[in-house]
């Protein structure tokens, strides 16, 4: 008997329908064959779950099929990898076997879920793109573990129905093949979990004492999605001020909530949660590899870059990242997106991301301070030299961090800064003017306009471009650097309410370029 059940494989962070047919004949008599084959270029994971299922089905109070089980994967020349095929798998099996009805397919049903040998169906990942993919192709109703129930309810269009082991999947599929109300009812998410869990940050800005150049800079690169460097001595707030940055970015839309979420997924780094409402901040070690940092593997998984879409990437200490790994950071920072090539397949994912990095200005990290250097010229160099010049181009703020002097630490005669609020709504209106500037030309932020958009956004008045050219020829700066100019320039005058750039715009955004000035000559 042939029976035809339907799941999903994820590819990047999107899903592909697949189609399972089960097989049950009669083996031949003296025919040595394994009791079930499968088929369609499946993985260990795939093939191991032939075990798996067996179990399942015998301690679930099934009878398991004397006959041969085949079973077919479609489309067969795509690779099939994971364990939450185990559930439609045993599905089939049960179908095939007459134990869910005398149907010959699910109809408008699909499952994912692996299977534990007593039976109980557990967690998988990519939960969220399945079911994009089910409502996608027409899918009604979608069985999937009870941790991945609410993930992947965010897509209302589609019935989500949490199990917990096969024998209440099987129930469940009875119910819905029969028409009539269903023994558990599918999970529908209210308002407020569509809408994200916004929890109350746990640090905001105004904790942190003096550096008011430097929170000035990380508000302009909040404004206009700027990369940005801060260089300081140890102890001076760099950290601190990294790990404030998700306090005053803006909060995230419905899509971009769904794209994170889709990302975090793919990577099983989700859990029971939902909707993911707050932008991500990754901060990976310095030891991090190549493929941990930009994504990698025989099927490409996100890598760090990835997983901090539409959030924060932070640099601890950037000279001791591996000069190589620090390298294939220039091209999604150009591009905003990864791509993976592989023999068999090519994927990209998604890396809008905010750089924010920090160094110490020499290998003892005291040049510049009120303690003495220890570091010779040659050391200076060989370690601000682990940073390739291409690499720099494209920060497009460098910010110089000093110890805090006594009296602002303790707060003496000291008003505490702006709260994260304050700013975050100094930053929304800035955004705001973005949007409305870039209507209908695919950009949201002044650091991704194209050449073009800064001929026609940027124009500068006689002053200011005599500043700048003295800026260039002074400093030697590139091409690339003039542009980085010309769109923190356009971010500060945003942020300051002006439709033209001024001198003092242009002054402050050729100030965020210390690193430019010769800062260790």
């Amino acid at each position: 008997m042939l029976f035809l059940t339907q799941s999903a494989a994820v590819y990047g962070i999107d899903a592909l329908v697949v189609d399972i047919e089960v097989n049950l004949r009669q083996s031949a008599e003296g025919e040595q064959t394994p009791p079930i084959t499968i088929v369609g270029l499946p993985d260990t994971a795939v093939r191991e779950s032939r075990e798996r299922i067996r179990a399942a089905i015998s301690n679930s109070s099934f009878f398991f099929p004397i006959q041969k089980v085949t079973v077919n994967l479609a489309p067969a020349d795509v690779r099939k990898e994971g364990a939450s095929f185990d559930l439609p798998m045993a599905l089939g099996i049960l179908g095939a076997n007459g134990d869910l009805g005398n149907g010959e397919s699910l109809t408008n049903t699909m499952s994912i879920g692996e299977l534990s040998l007593d039976g109980r169906v557990r967690a998988v990942r990519g939960a969220l793109s399945i079911a994009l993919a089910a409502r996608d192709n027409g899918v009604k109703n979608l069985l999937v573990p009870e941790e991945n129930a609410k993930e992947a309810a965010v897509v209302q269009e589609v019935n989500v129905f949490p199990v917990r082991d096969l024998r209440e999947a099987s129930l469940l599929v009875q119910d819905l093949e029969a028409g009539g109300p269903t023994r558990i009812p599918p999970l529908k998410l209210t308002a407020a979990d569509l809408n994200g869990n916004h929890s109350d940050y746990r640090v905001c800005f105004s904790e942190v004492r003096g550096q008011q150049t430097a929170k000035r800079a990380l508000e302009v690169a909040s404004a206009g999605g700027h990369n940005i460097l801060f260089v300081g001595p140890p102890g001076s707030g760099k950290t601190m001020l990294a790990k404030r940055l998700p306090t005053i970015l803006p909060p995230l839309e419905f899509d971009e909530a769904l794209e994170i979420t889709k990302i975090h997924s793919v990577a099983g780094l989700t859990g029971k949660s939902g909707l993911i409402a707050e932008r991500p901040f990754k901060s990976p070690h310095h030891t991090v590899s190549q493929a941990g940092l930009i994504g990698g593997g025989s099927i490409p998984k996100p890598g760090e870059v990835s997983l901090a879409h539409l959030g924060v990437l932070f640099l601890d200490e950037l000279p001791e990242f591996d000069r190589s790994v620090l390298e294939v950071l220039r091209q999604p920072m150009e591009d905003k997106q990864v791509t993976i090539s592989r023999a068999a397949s090519s994927l990209t994912f998604p890396a809008n991301f905010t750089l924010v990095a920090s160094m110490n200005p020499c290998p003892c990290g005291y040049f510049g301070s009120t303690r003495k250097c220890k570091c010779s010229g040659v050391q200076i160099e060989r370690y601000v030299g682990k940073i390739s010049g291409p690499l720099m181009d494209r920060i497009d703020i460098h910010i110089d961090v000093p110890a805090v002097k006594f009296n602002e630490l303790r707060g003496n005669g000291t008003p505490l800064g702006d709260s994260s609020a304050v700013i975050r709504e100094r930053i929304i209106k800035a955004r705001e003017i973005q949007l409305a500037r870039f209507n209908g030309e695919g950009v949201f932020s002044n650091s991704a306009m194209s050449s073009a958009q800064i001929r026609k956004f940027c124009a500068l008045d006689a002053q200011s471009e005599a500043l700048l050219e003295k800026a260039m020829t002074r400093q030697g700066l590139s091409a690339r650097a003039h542009d980085r100019i010309l769109k923190v320039s356009r971010t500060i005058a945003d942020l300051a309410g002006s439709e033209r750039i001024d001198q003092t715009h242009i002054s402050e955004a050729i100030n965020y370029r210390s690193l430019d000035r010769n800062y260790w000559t």
